[in-house]
């Protein structure tokens, strides 16, 4: 049996590519008029200017464009919430390793660190409602997921029988979200605090699917932030308010952390269960725990190295 001839093209390989070449850019001339009638029409993907739509990524800028940058946000701001408004881009502070530790004995399960971290951080109150810290309530002699509950609500905490688990971003060493994210939107400082830049975010969620702590959030609205509860002190990679289309995290409170104080969880807690502070320093809250309590990091077995400890004091 005679074999069928095998198709040749008789396209030029030089005409293919310059078809390719102009069927994109075709397209791409046709997003951009798009997005520009969008812009005009009063943002474009949660974005309010071109501007801030090709900004540049953060790490990349030069300090000039930094400062251009910081202020043209402090100024969109300080007129969408009518109050002024400072973005910071406080630098990691040399030598130091931040590190969390909490007491599971103590903490009571009442959600005060998680109310405190949402009026800190400029969350979205409602649709979509944001919280970045999430308490797990626990059977007595069991670390069992399946039996915790995160949606409890009874009268008064704590509960006989119980006790409970507040789990936030792990800020790991081997993050899995950095490696999953396919634009270097997000990655480890280094003072051991995973960032994001929210600006170079396309929210893909590849970061979201790769964390097993649970510890990212995506908005899928436009945030809900009322210009009252709106903290004006922030910063860049931290409280700054988001945009529609991004995924955020607890970044250990940055914009106070980086000053010489504490997150808003650790203050707020009312029975002293959170301890925070830097790991290189032998006179540090987190430094004692370290050394003088059995710590353990959830899911160890995955290798992510957190810097966020438990243990039972």
């Amino acid at each position: 049996m005679s074999k069928q001839p095998k198709k040749v093209s008789t396209v030029d390989p030089g005409t293919a590519s310059r078809r390719k070449f102009i069927k994109g850019a075709v397209a791409g001339v046709a997003g951009a008029t798009l997005a520009g009638k969008a812009m005009a029409q009063g943002g474009f993907m949660g974005y309010d200017s071109w501007a801030e739509y090709f900004q540049k990524h953060f790490r990349e800028m030069t300090a000039e464009e930094k400062k251009e940058c910081l202020a043209r946000l402090e100024a969109k701001y300080s007129a969408q919430f009518g109050k002024k408004v400072t973005v910071k881009d406080t630098d990691a502070l040399p030598g130091v390793k931040f590190s969390y530790a909490l007491d599971l004995n103590r903490c009571v399960g009442c959600r005060r660190c998680v109310y405190a971290c949402v009026e800190e951080n400029n969350q979205s109150r409602e649709e979509p409602q944001i919280q970045y810290i999430k308490v797990l309530k626990f059977p007595n002699g069991t670390m069992d997921y399946e039996k915790a509950d995160r949606y409890y609500n009874p009268e008064t905490v704590p509960e006989e029988g119980h006790y409970y688990m507040p789990v936030q971003c792990q800020h790991c060493d081997n993050a899995p979200c950095v490696k999953a994210c396919p634009i270097k939107a997000t990655w480890n400082e280094d003072d051991n605090i995973v960032v994001v830049d929210y600006n170079w975010c396309i929210g893909c969620r590849y970061c979201m699917a790769a964390c097993p702590y649970e510890g990212r959030s995506f908005n899928w609205a436009d945030p809900t932030l009322p210009a009252e509860e709106m903290n004006p002190k922030t910063h860049y990679y931290g409280n700054r308010p988001r945009m529609r289309g991004v995924v955020e995290k607890c970044t250990f409170c940055i914009q106070r952390s980086r000053e010489g104080k504490y997150p808003a969880c650790v203050e707020i807690c009312p029975v002293g269960a959170r301890k925070f502070g830097d790991m290189m320093d032998p006179n540090s809250e987190v430094r004692n725990v370290f050394e003088n309590h059995r710590v353990f990091r959830i899911k160890e077995d995955m290798l992510t190295e957190p810097n966020f400890f438990y243990f039972f004091g």
